[in-house]
């Protein structure tokens, strides 16, 4: 069973001053002697530090008790936390060395607490959930060095906590402040502050829908939603990386509803605007001799998820699937990441996504004729295949373009269509 701080022998208090003058026990190692100047061991400590520093688990713990305690951190997906581990790795060391020097934190250490909370104001983490997060740490640690040394002396135990208070004071006011001044900083510089705020929700450094609210208030903005989220790039591979301001210009173009945002990923534009005016993206994109895959199905919570489907579009699809004049789709997305062995969406949500109104029970017969033309090749040999006139299987082959926007005889949309028909396919 863990202890916790409150299991520390109160004997050791009157042991310790019974015991301050008494010489040493004979054949006891030296370097668990008490210091003459503090009444504790360092040399204590540094074993407590040691073992601790060595044992993983210690920063597992503090990284469980602050997702547990703090909601924020408790919302946070698993990209995040990564970089939640290595601050906690970094702070359990640079905390356990301070209590075993009896020292305080340095300039290079501010500095680092400084940058980490611009870090939390750039991705809208709450400064208020950000120090309780370090205060819960300080919890979970003090806890850790009681369950593995119950026998310290008080002195130890006071110079833990004489330090724990002291290194959170500290740290809080230069956090705060840091904080402070880069919000102040974001507000001042909108174009800049929306470009951040892009670039972390396709990063997922968003921990909660509350946290995105907070921030898209502070900034002013409101985000659209239903959005679509475009990742852009030039049709010629050895052509120029796309600029902030082409992106901008692109966007300008768009408009819609809501704050749009636009940053730049490597040689690629990513763009958020209103899903309303996707319907002008292809044109414009043929005009600037760009291609593109514009997802709209996802949540303002999976803006990440959106981002990873349509750049991994780019990066797979064949070329035939860049038609003159359109957009790669969400179901293009799907469909090429079903493909690529790693799916984002049940068989059947990416069914539903190509085939769009034919998997309705009333739309039977219209996905009868899709299985039949893509079964045989041809529309004689489908309507043959049927007992239809070619005449009535043609109008069929209309109808599923209209509803589907794919045209069968199109040899990517035909891909994609015999994929979607075959995950929606009833099993037996």
């Amino acid at each position: 069973m863990v202890r916790t701080s409150r299991d520390w022998d109160y004997h050791q208090v009157t042991n310790s001053r019974t015991n301050a003058g008494s010489p040493p026990v004979p054949g006891a190692g030296s370097e668990e002697r008490p210091d003459t100047a503090t009444g504790g061991s360092p040399a204590a400590r540094a074993r407590v530090r040691r073992d601790m520093v060595a044992d993983p688990r210690v920063v597992e713990a503090v990284v469980a008790a602050v997702h547990a305690q703090v909601p924020v951190y408790a919302a946070l997906d698993d990209s995040r936390l990564p970089e939640v581990r290595a601050i906690a790795a970094w702070g359990v060391d640079r905390l356990l060395h301070l209590w075993v020097t009896d020292g305080a934190l340095e300039p290079a250490d501010l500095r680092r607490f400084r940058g980490i909370a611009a870090a939390r104001a750039a991705d809208g983490r709450p400064v208020q959930a950000v120090l309780r997060a370090y205060r819960v740490a300080a919890t979970a640690l003090t806890d850790e060095i009681a369950a593995r040394a119950p026998g310290l002396a008080a002195a130890d135990a006071f110079a833990l906590a004489r330090m724990l208070l002291t290194a959170l004071d500290t740290l809080s006011e230069e956090m705060a402040t840091a904080y402070a001044v880069t919000s102040e900083d974001l507000a001042g510089d909108r174009d800049r502050a929306l470009r951040l705020l892009l670039d972390d929700l396709i990063a997922g450094r968003h921990a909660s829908a509350g946290a995105l609210t907070d921030r898209s208030a502070r900034l002013g903005v409101q985000l659209p939603e239903p959005y679509c989220l475009l990742v852009a790039e030039t049709q010629d591979p050895g052509g120029p990386d796309l600029s902030y301001e082409a992106a901008r210009g692109l966007l300008d173009e768009l408009g819609g509803t809501g704050t749009s945002l636009s940053t730049i990923r490597g040689s690629r534009a990513v763009l958020m605007f209103s899903a309303a005016a996707v319907g002008r993206a292809g044109a414009l994109l043929a005009r600037r001799a760009w291609r593109g895959c514009a997802v709209t199905g996802e949540g303002l919570d999976r803006v990440a998820v959106a981002h990873r489907l349509a750049a991994d579009a780019l990066d797979t699809a064949p070329a035939h699937a860049h038609r003159p004049g359109g957009l790669l789709t969400d179901a293009d997305a799907q469909v090429l990441a079903l493909l690529a062995g790693h799916p984002a969406a049940a068989s059947d949500h990416i069914a539903r996504l190509v085939l769009g109104p034919l998997t309705d029970p009333d739309q039977r017969h219209l996905l009868e004729a899709l299985t039949a033309y893509i079964d045989t090749g041809s529309a004689s040999a489908a309507a043959r295949a049927l007992h239809l006139h070619p005449q009535s299987l043609r109008y069929r082959l209309r109808r599923i373009r209209e509803l589907t926007a794919r045209d069968p005889r199109d040899p990517w949309h035909r891909l994609t269509l015999d994929v979607a028909r075959t995950v929606a396919a009833p099993r037996t």
